[in-house]
């Protein structure tokens, strides 16, 4: 099996492939490389609507002038714990950070929240995220205000008073539930449009039919979200005599 990076006559294969509505994993069989290898170049590089070869080549080669680079004093990134290859770990980054960016986070908002998503404690602080990042302050301040009103991230303060941003399963759940209850808003309102436009005519039927499908999945991810944060986030009761 072939190692190293993918070519340029590899990349323009996968676009093939993907226009040709081909899986991954025969993509990846075709040019002899691990199913990841193809997951991780498309997810990258736009998703397999927007993948283009010429652009995904350029960016690689943009991604590996970078990291040749001398990092300025000071500023370079801490070791990587448990043994993590540093390399796959920031590519995996880079993969999370394009799938936000594909669902519609700007891309330093997608940054921040792949960081956070990736770090072992599920927080850092301002300061950390700066250093990570190798951004501004103010870019650091604007993502984090951004995340924090879409419920995606709260703030708490650790031991040294310093203000720290986190993600975890209380998170995601809330996160889930605001989701929830924005879908709940939409089909209220399109229920609105029904009096408005008429019973019985076609756009107020349309209407009434958005609103019947968004409540259905409303209320069902609602359900969910609570059985979930039940069964897997709870920690059971020790039982008499289980000296855990």
């Amino acid at each position: 099996m072939p190692g190293g990076r993918l070519t340029q006559q590899e990349r323009q294969q996968i676009a093939v492939g993907l226009a040709d509505d081909l899986a991954y994993a025969e993509i990846a069989r075709r040019l002899d490389r691990p199913t990841s290898t193809i997951t991780r170049e498309v997810m990258r590089n736009g998703g397999p609507a927007a993948y283009r070869a010429e652009l995904a080549h350029r960016a690689t080669e943009r991604r590996a002038h970078r990291r040749r680079q001398p990092a300025p004093r000071g500023t370079q990134a801490p070791e990587q714990a448990h043994g993590r290859d540093a390399e796959a770990v920031r590519e995996y980054e880079e993969t999370f950070t394009t799938l936000f960016t594909q669902q519609g986070l700007p891309t330093m908002t997608a940054r921040v929240l792949a960081s956070l998503y990736t770090t072992d404690a599920g927080s850092l602080t301002a300061s950390e995220l700066v250093q990570r990042l190798q951004v501004s302050p103010a870019s650091i301040s604007k993502a984090v205000a951004f995340l924090e009103s879409q419920g995606l991230i709260r703030r708490e303060r650790d031991e040294r008073r310093r203000e720290r941003y986190v993600v975890d399963d209380d998170v995601m759940y809330q996160s889930t539930i605001a989701g929830a209850r924005a879908n709940a808003l939409l089909a209220e309102t399109a229920r609105q449009g029904v009096a408005i436009l008429g019973h019985g005519t076609p756009a107020a039927a349309r209407l009434e039919n958005i609103a019947r499908f968004v409540d259905f999945v409303s209320e069902s991810i609602a359900r969910a979200a609570d059985q979930a944060r039940e069964i897997l986030h709870t920690k059971p009761e020790p039982t008499p005599g289980d000296p855990t």
